[in-house]
């Protein structure tokens, strides 16, 4: 026994993963400059770093985008580098699905794919990419440590020095986490900057992390993905803004919260200042955000509802207001915001007391999905924000308010609220009797149905009907009971009883606008703190700098 232990230590190698990685850089010291890689040579160095089969986490979340990377990886020779597994927080460009077709890469696990989502789901009918799994962004980053640890990490930042320091300025996001998960299991991290300069405002991720930097030929890719142009809000959107401020914020206490992107969170945080004002709830709810620094937050920030943010990401034209908001933003000596997409999903998913969003259709018992039929879009985090995590533990009075029991051991729950019209745009319904999901699951061969938020996590629905306190219902068919009451003309509220919905009004299981004091005919757009993005900026006091397109004056 002792001797085969000795051979087994002096014949097993310990260091293959780093072995392999200095044989890889090795292969590119001719052409980089120190760790520098030169613009015009960045195809050449990933034919020689990239190996057949090799598992890449490419850098492109909903906002921010290892452009130059992505571009110079669908130009790698096919021949020298096919069959990659690519992992995607979101697939986003259409180089992203182009090196499927051209067989540099096979299969892929992503979390979000809204912009390719209809040509996604035409690839896969085709049998053009392999699925892995459609993830939330926390699991997916997640898998990064466990069993999806990246051989090779493309990532961006603003701007690097020769040594490899990293400064990322408002627009961390994911950054640290994929290079991480890379750089201390001997991966191979490659960084895009838009500028090489021995001159750093901070250092955001140190050189002993990145192997390699480039200077891209154009700055990242940037999209100003949570600015709403206040002039879209409708009045039916307002409507909805009015019941989850009196209906749910109000009546829980909500401190704490997390909005998703869109027209109807946009609404209710344009109403703050005005109908939470007359409502007298200032200082009462809504202090405390995980959220994307969302211009339409700038009225409810300038009037003093808000004490903190803490960012996923930036948005492009919010530079200026951030910096000059340390008391509410969450920002560096330099000044510049410091988002983190993995601690904000965090938070999002533990520390705050409600998240609302919205969905393309939700069954009759609550489930929902962005998944459609022709389109893969993926969830991105509302799975992970829109669920009563079981690790909970800290008490505040909306989570104590969502207990219905007197057992001992009871706890609380995080309120998950979906604000929909009961119609989407061409008069397709929401709400349907089953899932569009489960179909896709067959098409794709997935385990299993992709929901984005299951109806045993959601707390209310919000439509223009009224509100739905599923929260409240004693049994699943009171719950469908309740759903079909708010559901308005579709097949899951056509089933419902006139006598049921008396009965769910007068036990507070549904509440109508007038239940909750709400007058429809008030519901206008008279109530915006801001009608349009130049008022937007007139409440920053000009620190707002909008993209040119959302400029209309």
């Amino acid at each position: 026994m002792a001797d085969i232990k000795q051979k087994q230590q002096t014949t097993k190698s310990w260091t293959t993963r780093r072995d392999a990685k200095t044989k890889r850089m090795n292969q590119v010291m001719n052409i980089t400059d120190g760790r520098v890689i030169p613009t015009d040579r960045v195809v050449e160095v990933l034919e020689e770093i990239l190996v057949p089969g090799d598992r890449v986490v490419l850098e492109g979340n909903n906002q921010k985008q290892a452009s130059f990377l992505s571009n110079a990886l669908a130009q790698v020779n096919s021949t020298k580098v096919y069959d990659l597994h690519m992992i995607l927080s979101s697939i986003s460009r259409p180089e992203h699905l182009d090196i499927f077709e051209t067989g540099i890469a096979e299969k892929v696990d992503f979390a979000y794919a809204g912009p390719q989502s209809l040509r996604m789901a035409q690839m896969i009918e085709d049998k053009e990419l392999k699925m892995g799994e459609i993830h939330t962004y926390i699991e997916l980053y997640g898998r990064l440590f466990i069993d999806l640890i990246p051989s090779v990490a493309l990532v961006a930042a603003d701007k690097a020095d020769r040594e490899g320091n990293l400064y990322t300025g408002a627009n961390t996001e994911e950054t640290p986490t994929l290079v991480e998960a890379a750089a201390f299991r001997d991966g191979i991290v490659i960084a895009q900057v838009n500028e090489i300069t021995d001159d750093l405002p901070r250092v955001d991720i140190p050189g002993s992390w990145i192997d390699l930097v480039v200077e891209a030929d154009a700055p990242y890719q940037l999209e100003p993905l949570f600015t709403r142009d206040p002039r879209h809000i409708t009045d039916m959107q307002i409507l909805l803004a009015m019941l989850t401020i009196r209906g749910i914020y109000e009546k829980h206490q909500v401190q704490s919260l997390n909005h998703g992107v869109g027209y109807n969170t946009a609404a209710i945080e344009l109403l703050l200042p005005t109908y939470g004002e007359s409502l007298g709830l200032k200082g009462k709810i809504c202090k405390h955000w995980a959220l994307n620094p969302h211009p339409t937050m700038i009225p409810a920030i300038e009037s003093g509802w808000v004490e903190s943010i803490h960012c996923f990401g930036g948005e492009v034209g919010m530079e200026d207001y951030t910096s000059e908001r340390p008391d509410v933003f969450f920002t560096g000596r330099d000044g510049s915001l410091r988002s983190n997409r993995t601690l904000s999903q965090l938070a999002g998913q533990y520390a705050v007391d409600l998240f609302v969003g919205s969905s393309l259709q939700i069954d009759s018992y609550g489930n929902s999905s962005t998944v459609t039929k022709g389109r893969l879009a993926g969830f991105g985090g509302a799975p992970n924000m829109g669920h009563d995590p079981g690790g909970r533990r800290h008490s505040t009075p909306a989570w104590l308010s969502m207990i219905n029991s007197d057992d001992a051991l009871v706890r609380g729950k995080k309120l998950v609220v979906q604000v929909v019209e009961t119609h989407q745009t061409g008069n397709t319904p929401v709400f349907v009797e089953s899932l569009d999901a489960i179909d896709v699951k067959n098409e794709a061969e997935l385990a299993t149905a992709p929901v984005m938020i299951y109806g045993e996590d959601v707390t209310h629905v919000v439509t223009e009907e009224g509100i739905a306190y599923l929260y409240k219902a004693k049994s699943l068919e009171e719950r469908r009971e309740a759903l079909a009451a708010i559901a308005g003309v579709t097949p899951v509220g056509i089933k419902h009883s006139p006598r049921n919905i008396d009965r769910l009004r007068q036990e507070g299981i549904v509440a109508w606008p007038e239940d909750l004091g709400v007058r429809r005919s008030e519901a206008n757009r008279s109530w915006l703190a801001a009608k349009n993005v130049e008022e937007l900026v007139e409440w920053s006091g000009g620190l707002y700098q909008p993209p040119e397109k959302f400029r209309s004056w």
